[in-house]
């Protein structure tokens, strides 16, 4: 059965955003946690997907555009990433959306397709997220690792993770020091 694995950005205390719904302490939204080799499909939610193909999109077809937090061109790893992913399939998990500009996009819509999903013969799954997404994924059990990147700053306010989460222990993968302070921690699940 095919992994899915959950790639986040936090602040030290949890946050995947600040309290304008920014993580503006990220400073590139590329695969950083060392999946691309693992995966050939990508998930996410309704609420984060139109976001995420305008904003590739918008990269793909001019790539000196300014960061969209930051103000600064886009990194190697975001143009790397970019493209990469007309080749990946992506899912999203969505009741409402229909409709996409990419070529490569199929609408899952319960629980049980994810699950379906998995069964299908392939690599490892890309949990790109949202954070609902991702914490209604990992209660109902179908997430198989996290590989979360630690930023060392306290968002204090913001949207947080793991809101509504029942207690659940995970057992410890990897961790590995990053530039600038971060930390890289690599979970099973379950």
């Amino acid at each position: 059965m095919r992994k899915l694995i959950a790639g986040m950005k936090l602040s030290l205390d949890g946050m995947v955003s600040g309290p304008e719904d920014m993580a503006d302490w990220v400073d590139a939204w590329s695969e950083d946690y060392g999946l691309t080799p693992e995966i050939d499909a990508c998930l996410l939610g309704g609420g984060m997907f139109p976001g995420y193909e305008n904003y590739w999109t918008a990269l793909r077809a001019d790539p000196a555009i300014s960061h969209w937090i930051h103000d600064t061109p886009p990194t190697p790893a975001e143009l790397a990433w970019a493209d990469i992913l007309p080749r990946i399939p992506h899912y999203v998990l969505s009741n409402s959306l229909n409709e996409t500009g990419w070529p490569n996009v199929t609408f899952l819509r319960s629980l049980a397709d994810v699950e379906a999903l998995k069964q299908q013969p392939g690599e490892n799954i890309y949990l790109v997220g949202g954070a609902r997404l991702t914490a209604s994924l990992i209660e109902a059990g179908l997430v198989d690792e996290m590989r979360l990147i630690l930023y060392p700053l306290i968002a204090g306010e913001g949207r947080a993770l793991f809101v509504g989460n029942r207690r659940r222990p995970l057992r410890l993968l990897e961790s590995k020091p990053l530039d600038q302070g971060r930390v890289m921690l690599s979970y099973a699940v379950g």
